[in-house]
């Protein structure tokens, strides 16, 4: 599209331009804003804690939006998004004494874990819409 003036843009139109409903423009002015809907749900649980490599701290579920884990332990808990077996040489994140995580928002895959000494649990909630 070529404006008054001469200077050339591109310009990205979402939805059908035929008709004005349901058309979104996309440029340095406007931008675009999204609108995701928000999670109105926090499913908690508590795991106790064990040794044990690879012990589900939350199953794959298509419907999360976002999960927490709280390290309610004395030992240092390691933690795995997706598949695999956790250990202390093949984790996403290792959560010291009383740590808190957000795992990344929309990530539905397993969650697994284990502690280095057997106390205490993991409180976790999952959110979904």
């Amino acid at each position: 599209q070529v404006p008054t003036g001469g200077d050339h843009r591109q310009v990205v139109v979402l939805g059908d331009p035929s008709t004005i409903a349901g058309v979104a423009p996309v440029d340095g002015t406007s931008g675009l804003r999204v609108n995701d809907a928000p999670a109105s749900t926090g499913t908690y649980t508590s795991v106790s804690s064990v040794t044990t490599a690879n012990t589900t701290l939350l199953a794959a579920n298509s419907a999360r939006m976002g999960a927490t884990i709280y390290n309610d332990s004395n030992a240092q808990l390691y933690v795995l998004l997706g598949s695999g077996t956790e250990s202390t040489a093949l984790f996403t994140v290792k959560l010291q004494a009383g740590a808190y995580y957000e795992c990344p928002y929309d990530f539905t895959g397993r969650i697994s874990g284990h502690w280095t000494v057997a106390n205490g649990a993991a409180r976790i909630t999952e959110f979904t819409a």
